[in-house]
Formats: structure tokens, sequence, C-alpha cells
């Protein structure tokens, strides 16, 4: 994981996910989860982005 996907993850986690898996459904759970509370997108985002 580069230095720029952590920067990215903490963030903005949907556009961290964006980069790595493009448009899907792992997109709008990571949009969901960081509108509902920053942290969870966080969470999503370094665990999808390993």
């Amino acid at each position: 994981m580069s230095l720029l996907t952590i920067i990215l993850n903490i963030l903005l986690p949907p556009l961290a996910v964006f980069m790595k898996h493009g448009v899907g459904t792992t997109l709008l759970i990571s949009i969901l989860l960081t509108l509902l509370a920053w942290l969870p997108g966080v969470i999503h985002a370094f665990i999808v982005n390993q």
C-alpha cells in the first residue's frame, strides 16, 4: 500500500476505493459508510485496499 493510498484512505475513503476498484458495489458501500460516519468509511477503505 503506497503512502498516497494511505492518505486517501484517511482523508477521502470513497476516492481511495474508487481508484482501486472503480465504480461498483464496493464504492457504494464506501460512500454510504462515509456518509453515515467518517470512521466506518475509513475502516472499510483500509480493509478493501489491502
